[in-house]
C-alpha cells in the first residue's frame, strides 16, 4: 500500500513545476542578443523565439485543463512536465533559429498544461481551511520565478552560455516526474465524455485571437493576415457560445459565465495582466536602452517590483479571509493602476533609479494581492467539480491578457514614440504606461462590481487517498 496526495508534497511538486515554467518564460528575453549572434537569427526569427512559447501557451491552458479533467489531472500534468523537460533538452541543442522556435512551441505546450493543472491538484489537496494560504503559495512560487528571472538571465548571458537558459530546466524536470507519479493522487473532472467539437472550436478561437495579437506588433493593426486572424477567432468563438449552448456535455458550461462574480473575475485577471505585463515589457527596455543599464543590472534593479510579491502574497492569503477577498483585490489593482501613473509623471531619458523606486515599490505589493487572490476569488464562484475548467478559463484569460496588453501597448509606444532616441523612446513609455494604467483602473471597477464570495460546500479536510502500489 502506499499513500498519495499529501498536501505539502503536493505543493512542493506543482509549485517547482510552475517556478520552472515560469522562469523559462522570463529568462530567454535577457538571452536574445546572444542567441542572435550565436544563430544568425533575425529580428523576425528572435520574435518567434518569445512569441512562439507564449502563443501555445496561451491557446492550450483551457484545452490542458479540460484534458485533465477527462483524463486524470495527474496523468496530463507529468506528460505536461515530462515534455517541457525534453523540449528544454531539444532548445539547448539548437544548432539553427528554426529549431529553437520549434523547440519553444513544444515547451509552451507543456507550459499550458503546468499551470493549470498545479492550481487543480493543489486545491484539490488541502482542505477549506488551508485553501487560501495554498493559493497564496503556489503564487508565490511564480512570483519568485518572475523575481529571479531577469537576474538570473542576466548572470547566465554575462558568465556563460545561452544553452544554459534551457539546460536549467532539465534536472529539475527529471527530479519531478518520478515524485509526480508517487505522491501526487489522481482526480478527474464532472463529465464522463469529452467535448471534442467544443474543444477544438475554443482552441481554434484562441489561436486565431492570440496569433493576430502577436503580429499585430510588426505587421500592423490594419495589415490583412491580423484582421483575418481576428475575425477568424472571434468567429470561432461565436460558434463555440453557440454550440456550448446545446452540447450534451459542454466544454464550457454556460452557467458558469452566467454567475456575475465568475466573469467579472476572469475580466479583472486579463485587464490586469495585460495593463502590468504590457508596461513590464516596456520599462525592462528603458532600464537597458535608456538608462544604460546592463541585463544584470537591469535585473537587479526591477527586484522591488518583481520580488515584493514574494513577500505580500502570503500575508494575502492568511488575511484574505479576515479583511475580505473582495476588498484586498480592488486595493491591488488600485495601487498598480497609481503605480504605472506615478511611473509616467517621473519617467525621464535621465532620471535617478530612486525616483522610479518607489513606484515600483507599490506596483509590487499591488501585484502580489492580485497574485494571491486573483485565482482563489474565481475558484470561489466555482464547485469543487468545476475547479479544473475555472482554473483553466482563469490562466487562458490571464495569458491572453499578457498577449493584448504588450499588443496594445507597444502599438501606442510606436505611434508616440520610438527607438530613435532616448527622448523618442521615453515619450513613447510615458503614454503607454498612461494606456497601462487605464486598462489597470478599468480592472479596479470590475473588482470593485464583484459580488460577495458565496459559501462553499466542501469538507475541512479531505481523506488521504490511498492506492495500491503495482
Amino acid at each position: 500500500m502506499s499513500v498519495r496526495g499529501g498536501a505539502l508534497a503536493t505543493f512542493l511538486i506543482t509549485g517547482t513545476a510552475a517556478f520552472m515554467a515560469s522562469l523559462d518564460n522570463l529568462i530567454v528575453t535577457t538571452a536574445l542578443p546572444t542567441i542572435r549572434r550565436d544563430l544568425h537569427a533575425s529580428l523576425e526569427s528572435l520574435e518567434w523565439t518569445v512569441n512562439a512559447y507564449t502563443l501555445s501557451f496561451a491557446i492550450l491552458l483551457l484545452g490542458a485543463a479540460i484534458l485533465g479533467d477527462r483524463f486524470g489531472r495527474r496523468t496530463v500534468f507529468v506528460a505536461g512536465v515530462a515534455l517541457f523537460t525534453v523540449a528544454s533538452a531539444a532548445a539547448a541543442l539548437s544548432g539553427t533559429a528554426g529549431m529553437l522556435v520549434a523547440a519553444r512551441v513544444l515547451q509552451g505546450v507543456g507550459g499550458s498544461v503546468i499551470f493549470p493543472l498545479s492550481l487543480t491538484l493543489v486545491v484539490t489537496a488541502v482542505g477549506e481551511r488551508r485553501r487560501g494560504i495554498a493559493i497564496a503559495g503556489l503564487s508565490g512560487m511564480s512570483g519568485l520565478a518572475i523575481a529571479l528571472g531577469p537576474w538570473v538571465g542576466g548572470m547566465i548571458v554575462q558568465l556563460g552560455d545561452w544553452h544554459w537558459v534551457f539546460w536549467l530546466n532539465v534536472p529539475i524536470g527529471v527530479l519531478l516526474l518520478p515524485l509526480a507519479l508517487a505522491r501526487l493522487a489522481e482526480s478527474h473532472g464532472p463529465y464522463a465524455r469529452l467535448d471534442v467539437r467544443g474543444t477544438l472550436l475554443v482552441t481554434g478561437g484562441l489561436l486565431g485571437v492570440v496569433y493576430g495579437l502577436v503580429r499585430s506588433s510588426a505587421l500592423g493593426w490594419g495589415d490583412a493576415q491580423v484582421v483575418g486572424s481576428l475575425a477568424a477567432g472571434a468567429a470561432l468563438l461565436a460558434a463555440t457560445v453557440a454550440w456550448e449552448r446545446r452540447a450534451p456535455h459542454p466544454v464550457l458550461p454556460p452557467h458558469l459565465f452566467r454567475r456575475r462574480g465568475f466573469t467579472l473575475s476572469n475580466a479583472v485577471a486579463l485587464l490586469v495582466q495585460g495593463g502590468m505585463f504590457g508596461a513590464v515589457f516596456l520599462l525592462t527596455q528603458y532600464l537597458q536602452n535608456v538608462l544604460a543599464y546592463s541585463p544584470v543590472q537591469a535585473g537587479l534593479r526591477t527586484l522591488p517590483w518583481t520580488a515584493m510579491p514574494l513577500l505580500v502574497a502570503p500575508l494575502a492569503g492568511i488575511f484574505g479571509e479576515r479583511l475580505g477577498v473582495r476588498r484586498l483585490m480592488i486595493a491591488g489593482c488600485a495601487l498598480q493602476a497609481a503605480s504605472l501613473g506615478w511611473l509616467a509623471v517621473v519617467a525621464e531619458p535621465g532620471v535617478s533609479y530612486l525616483l522610479l523606486l518607489p513606484a515600483m515599490v507599490v506596483a509590487g505589493a499591488g501585484m502580489g494581492l492580485f497574485f494571491a487572490l486573483s485565482a482563489r476569488q474565481t475558484l470561489d464562484f466555482a464547485s469543487p467539480s468545476e475547479e479544473g475548467l475555472a482554473s483553466g478559463v482563469n490562466n487562458a484569460l490571464r495569458q491572453v491578457g499578457v498577449v493584448l496588453g504588450v499588443a496594445v501597448l507597444a502599438e501606442v509606444f510606436a505611434v508616440t514614440g520610438g527607438y530613435a532616441t532616448a527622448a523618442s523612446f521615453t515619450s513613447g513609455l510615458r503614454a503607454a504606461l498612461w494606456g497601462g494604467a487605464a486598462m489597470v483602473a478599468a480592472a479596479t471597477l470590475c473588482a470593485a462590481l464583484v459580488p460577495p464570495s458565496p459559501p462553499r460546500e466542501r469538507p475541512a479536510e479531505p481523506a488521504p487517498v490511498r492506492e495500491v502500489s503495482a
